[in-house]
């Protein structure tokens, strides 16, 4: 399963909406389920906990657009807080809300994390590990996701990878980067590659740090 938002933030596009619908769907006999959340903290994690339970999938993949990034950058941790900078699309602004009061502090993601980014730069694709996924609703969905794993679904693989802005959106904005969709829809493509061929596997070991 493959989720991805609608626009928000002002934006009339969202990256990982435009790449995550050009995804075939099948990729190496597995089917490949597309899941639209909308940008709402309770409505996506409403519209994401109804999908997963109806479909069980082996691995879940959510996918948001982070803007002002130039690289794809591959989640390696939720935390259990709301924190807004912004409202979501219905206005709703939460500020230090736990999302789930059962739920634990953070949770790590159990995708081959480390994998995936190297299998993106051996492509010529520029990618990173990020250790944080912000406070609002992309982190909201990853840690619902990785909730659910915890709490329901063993055997499901979850994460969230966040894409730059396309070319389009920053044409009024030339200082920031983007990536061209050709290039994302590759990218995604490689990641869930990735992610079955390494399924009961363990990641490789290759430094994902950062000093900020």
């Amino acid at each position: 399963m493959v989720t991805a938002f609608d626009a928000f933030g002002g934006e009339s596009v969202n990256p990982a909406l435009e790449v995550v619908n050009l995804l075939p769907n099948e990729l190496l006999a597995h089917r490949i389920v597309k899941v639209v959340l909308p940008t709402v903290f309770q409505k996506s994690r409403t519209v994401l906990m109804e999908a997963v339970r109806r479909e069980n999938p082996d691995v879940l993949l959510s996918v948001g657009q982070a803007g002002g990034v130039s690289a794809i950058r591959v989640e390696r941790v939720a935390i259990n807080i709301d924190d807004a900078r912004m409202p979501d699309n219905e206005g709703q602004e939460p500020i230090d809300c736990v999302i789930e009061e059962n739920g634990a502090p953070a949770y790590f993601s159990n995708l081959p994390i480390k994998r995936m980014v190297s299998d993106l730069e051996a492509r010529g694709i520029p990618a990173q590990v990020s250790n944080s996924a912000g406070t609002f609703v992309c982190n909201h969905v990853m840690y619902q996701g990785l909730f659910l794993a915890d709490q329901e679904f063993p055997e499901m693989l979850a994460g969230f990878v966040h894409l730059p802005y396309l070319p389009k959106q920053v044409v009024s904005r030339p200082t920031l980067p983007s990536m061209s969709k050709e290039l994302m829809v590759e990218a995604l493509m490689q990641l869930l590659v990735t992610i079955i061929e390494n399924t009961g596997q363990k990641d490789v070991i290759l430094s994902g740090g950062s000093l900020f």
